[in-house]
C-alpha cells in the first residue's frame, strides 16, 4: 500500500492509503515511501494543521472497523476545531456506553484526522492510543485550544 512519511511535532507519522482513501496513521518512518496525489494532499494538510492553518480535514477516509466503530469515528470526526466531547457524551449520542467509546477511540486508526484528541473522560483527559500517549493528546489540544486547563 502506498504511504508517506512526514516529521510533525508529534513525530514521525507514515500516512497509508489503500485505494482512494487514507486507511491508517501511523507513528513511525515507512520504510519504502510513495508519493501520490492523495497522500501529498494530506502531508500538505497535516502540516498546515500543525502550523494553525487547517481547522478541518478534507480527505477520503477508509478507517478499518465494524459498524460501531464508524459510528464513533463519524461522531469524532464532527466535533469542530477547538472542542472537545467526553465518551459519555458520545455514548448518549450513540445510544451506548462510554467504555465502548473509549475503546472505539482508542482503536482508531487515522489519529490527529479522525480526531480522537478531542474525546475526554468526564473527569479529565482519558486515554490517548498514539504515540506519546496523554502528552501527545495534551499538545494536540493545546495547538487547537480546546482544553483551556492546559494552556
Amino acid at each position: 500500500m502506498p504511504s508517506l512519511s512526514l516529521d510533525t511535532p508529534v513525530g514521525t507519522i507514515t500516512i497509508v492509503q489503500k485505494d482512494e482513501a487514507i486507511t491508517q496513521l501511523t507513528w513511525e518512518a515507512a520504510f519504502k515511501q510513495t508519493e501520490t496525489d492523495l497522500l501529498l494532499e494530506a502531508r500538505r494538510q497535516i502540516q498546515s494543521y500543525f502550523k494553525g492553518e487547517l481547522k478541518a480535514f478534507d480527505l477520503p477516509l477508509s478507517p478499518r472497523g465494524g459498524d460501531f466503530h464508524q459510528s464513533v469515528f463519524k461522531a469524532m470526526s464532527a466535533i469542530p476545531y477547538g472542542q472537545t466531547r467526553t465518551y459519555g457524551e458520545i455514548a448518549a449520542q450513540l445510544s451506548t456506553y462510554g467504555q465502548p467509546v473509549g475503546q472505539a477511540c482508542g482503536a482508531n486508526p487515522i489519529a490527529i484526522i479522525i480526531p480522537c484528541h478531542r474525546v475526554l473522560s468526564a473527569e479529565g483527559l482519558g486515554g490517548y492510543s498514539g504515540s506519546g500517549g496523554l502528552e501527545t493528546k495534551i499538545l494536540l489540544l493545546q495547538l487547537e485550544g480546546g482544553y483551556p486547563f492546559l494552556v
